[in-house]
């Protein structure tokens, strides 16, 4: 039997799964066991959704620097680094209809 937190994580990436479905992706596909590498990707890889790789997490609380607040994104990068963008679901794929 999986774990409390195997079970969130599953029951996340599939809620995710059928979201992105039902907004229009085409090619969505969970990772079994969530291993990228069932999929021939890499490990860290959870969900494929249009050939964009998604890593899934979910979490009691986030860190409050990660908060959105009154802000539609957020940009955050480490010294040295990629800058990384977080934004709502919903926006990003209203962001992607759009082009």
């Amino acid at each position: 039997m999986p774990s409390k937190s195997g079970r969130k994580g599953y029951t996340y990436e599939k809620e995710l799964v059928n979201e992105l479905s039902s907004n229009g992706f085409r090619d969505v596909i969970r990772a079994w066991g969530s291993d990228g590498r069932s999929m021939g990707v890499e490990a860290d890889v959870d969900i494929l959704a249009d050939g964009v790789k998604i890593q899934a997490k979910r979490r009691k609380s986030i860190p409050k620097w990660l908060s959105l607040g009154h802000c539609d994104l957020l940009m955050f990068r480490a010294d040295n680094r990629q800058t990384h963008v977080v934004m709502t679901l919903s926006d990003y794929v209203r962001l992607l209809q759009d082009n």
